[in-house]
């Protein structure tokens, strides 16, 4: 059965039938991911945000608004009562993935050799493996076995 989207407010798609050009035009800056990835963590308020990230808070403002009108995050009260928490929704907990690959390239790329960085680890203490694409085969997949086929039965597309 397909999900169903969240309604995002109306946006200039950057190339309204690419998914990855949509995802890109909802979280593609820096800033919000690294909300998303600190909400996965347990952040939870705009102070908890700002305090992770270093982001300004206009900014900070911004990306909690949008995040929570795209429907990746959700306001609710807080456990005291007094102030609202940000909390992932389930499109917001879908991204995890995309952390994760995001995380494991740059374990790879942006560190050099032996230059020390955060892992992420299970429920257990181990470290979480290597995650890789793989067809209804079982076979891995690379941009050499995929190809995008257009929703306007064009040529290839990314």
């Amino acid at each position: 059965m397909p999900r169903t989207a969240t309604r995002v407010p109306d946006l200039d798609w950057t190339d309204p039938e690419c998914p990855v050009a949509r995802t890109l035009d909802l979280v593609g800056d820096r800033w919000s991911l690294l909300i998303v990835r600190d909400a996965m963590d347990g952040a939870r308020s705009f102070t908890e945000f700002q305090r992770r990230t270093g982001i300004a808070r206009n900014i900070l403002t911004d990306r909690l608004r949008k995040l929570t009108a795209y429907g990746l995050l959700a306001q609710r009260a807080a456990p005291s009562g007094r102030r609202q928490e940000y909390v992932l929704t389930d499109a917001g907990r879908d991204l995890f993935p995309v952390i994760l690959t995001l995380r494991q390239w740059g374990e790879r790329h942006a560190f050099a050799p032996g230059e020390a960085h955060s892992t992420l680890v299970d429920q257990h203490g181990v470290p979480v493996p290597r995650i890789a694409p793989a067809g209804a085969d079982g076979a891995l997949l690379d941009t050499g076995t995929t190809r995008v086929r257009r929703a306007d039965s064009g040529g290839p597309h990314r």
